[in-house]
């Protein structure tokens, strides 16, 4: 038995993802799992259908479980994002393998970037572009590039690969045995509009809401899709209720985003307009669309230095469960919310919170569902 984890949005689940599982099952794994966010994704944005129903996709295609990376972690830039599904898979005690995909497909390549990261973070150069108004990655690559050779400094020119380099740091720190595997990414680029046999998932988005058929490039899920327009005003609304203090007590409110924020929300009548108002060479707008979601939902800087409280089951297959009876968890684990929401008082504040997601992300459906779900919600069972 040899488990491989594999962190993942699967928003939606396309073939370039059952292409790295794939190789994942090449390289040895027998069993893997998958750390999944639910309903918020890490681009700032909503995830296009029910996380019940893309885990059930999921494990239709080759994974054996699906475990919920929770909002917090979600919804967090990419350090906080590997960081939260890396303790995660850490804690499940029975990981042999994390595997994900990147742009260069070499383990050297991804190493030797990070070490130049490492380095460039702690020169006067980056804190001296960081205060002439730069954004975090952009000082970083900059540095890099000044001082390092291209072959490291063209590696950070890619999303995957920076997620990757986030991913390695993140086993390190935690001085875990799990072993990384990274599968080089095939297909369109990210992002790209490209149709292509390995197209990328925010093409596949774009369909989905235009209501095009995009099954040549992914499985079809016959389900409503959710919509962040059916949400604008009640996120404009949200954040309009809110003080400026408010604002700098978001985890993403700092170097004066905040007060950004906090000028663009009373001018802004559309969630587009805000983004542009908000924007500058300093915030990437990603950055500002996770602010503008952590606003909404109340998600601040003290949550995202809670430690996670317990680790929540999607669903699994007939391997999965072996997954589960060969995991030593640290933490508590269960398929129910309600459940795992009395095993401590973090457990209930975490729970309680993701309740609340849950019910704010329904509204974003043309038929929203009724509040309490997350508590009710029974795992996907796949034979």
């Amino acid at each position: 038995m040899k488990v491989a984890a594999i962190i993942c949005e699967y928003n939606p689940f396309h073939y370039g993802h059952r292409y790295l599982i794939e190789k994942t099952r090449e390289v040895g794994a027998t069993h893997i799992a998958a750390v999944m966010s639910g309903s918020f994704t890490q681009r700032g944005d909503l995830a296009v259908f029910d996380k019940y129903i893309r885990a059930k996709t999921a494990l239709e295609n080759g994974v054996d479980l699906v475990i919920e990376l929770p909002t917090m972690y979600s919804l967090s830039a990419a350090e906080g994002f590997a960081a939260g599904a890396v303790g995660i898979i850490e804690s499940l005690g029975c990981v042999d393998m994390l595997s994900f995909g990147s742009e260069c497909g070499e383990l050297s390549a991804l190493r030797e970037a990070s070490s130049a990261c490492e380095y460039a973070l702690h020169t006067d150069s980056f804190h001296g572009l960081m205060k002439s108004g730069y954004s975090y990655p952009a000082a970083l690559s900059a540095v890099v590039k000044e001082l390092y050779t291209d072959d490291v400094s063209d590696v950070l020119k890619s999303p995957n690969n920076t997620l990757a380099i986030e991913y390695l740091n993140a086993l390190d720190s935690m001085g875990s045995a799990i072993e990384p595997f990274t599968a080089a990414r095939v297909g369109a680029a990210h992002d790209s509009d490209e149709a292509a046999e390995f197209s990328s998932a925010s093409l596949i988005r774009k369909m989905i809401l235009r209501g095009e058929d995009y099954s040549r490039l992914a499985p079809k899920i016959e389900a409503p899709n959710a919509d962040i327009k059916r949400l604008e005003r009640a996120i404009l609304s949200r954040l309009r209720a809110m003080h400026r203090e408010d604002f700098e007590q978001l985890y993403d409110g700092a170097n004066g985003l905040a007060e950004r924020l906090y000028k663009a929300v009373r001018k802004a009548g559309t969630l587009d307009e805000l983004y542009f108002l908000a924007k500058t060479k300093r915030y990437t707008l990603a950055r500002i669309r996770r602010a503008v979601l952590c606003g909404f939902l109340g998600l601040n800087k003290g949550q995202l230095l809670t430690p996670n409280a317990y680790i929540r089951v999607l669903g699994m297959n007939k391997k999965g469960k072996e997954i589960l009876s060969a995991a030593k968890c640290s933490l508590p684990l269960d398929t129910s919310l309600k459940a795992l929401s009395k095993t401590s008082r973090a457990a209930h504040r975490q729970a309680a919170f993701e309740e609340r997601c849950g019910d704010l992300y329904s509204l974003a459906f043309e038929k929203p569902a009724p509040c309490g779900r997350e508590l009710t919600a029974k795992p996907v069972i796949v034979d």
